[in-house]
């Protein structure tokens, strides 16, 4: 009596009672009940998880390595590889910035859809420049394309580059036409390339 009591309150799903694993296929049981050996170690991160990263060594210059993580929308993240030499230096990044030549990148104020005041830039453009204690570095755009947005916490943080340039520490996000992109992605590394190249583990 009782189990048909606890059967008749079971919840209805679709107009149908539960089901326990058992009883799906097997594609399904397994998005349900994963088999704990095949997970990862540990989860992905944000950016493993929503972009390609790709990689610039050596960019124009020795040790300049930049980073690319291209989302499917078209959105580029540019920033520091790991490798990149200004971060070697001692004391690392003390200041970031974005007055390059005749323009401030800091003082862009994109809007609307159309993507209003944005700055077409080529892939050599200078984005912003990194200062050590003594030397000052050139950071590029890498890509062609619409600059949206820099990282403007980066003026006031400029730590960010040294403890966290592949995330908080990104430098500039930028929209590119999907042509565009195809011109250039060749020259780029995988994340796994440029680990080998740099024997970072």
């Amino acid at each position: 009596m009782a189990g048909e009591d606890a059967a008749a309150c079971a919840p209805q799903v679709g107009g149908h009672a539960p089901r326990d694993a058992a009883s799906f296929d097997e594609e399904t049981r397994a998005l349900i009940a994963p088999d704990a050996g095949s997970l990862p170690a540990t989860p992905p991160s944000a950016v493993e998880a929503n972009f390609a990263r790709y990689f610039a060594a050596d960019y124009l210059n020795p040790g300049h390595d930049q980073y690319v993580y291209r989302h499917p929308n078209g959105l580029c993240v540019v920033g520091l590889a790991p490798a990149h030499v200004a971060l070697k230096e001692e004391g690392g990044i003390t200041a970031i910035d974005f007055n390059v030549g005749k323009t401030d990148r800091s003082e862009i104020k994109v809007t609307g859809k159309r993507k209003r005041n944005a700055q077409h830039l080529q892939e050599n453009s200078a984005l912003c420049k990194v200062c050590t204690k003594d030397k000052t570095f050139v950071v590029r755009c890498c890509v062609k394309g619409q600059l949206l947005e820099i990282n403007d916490r980066l003026m006031k943080q400029p730590d960010l580059l040294n403890t966290s340039a592949d995330r908080e520490g990104y430098i500039a996000i930028f929209m590119q036409k999907p042509a565009d992109w195809l011109k250039v992605k060749d020259k780029f590394l995988s994340f796994e390339e440029y680990k080998n190249l740099r024997g970072i583990c």
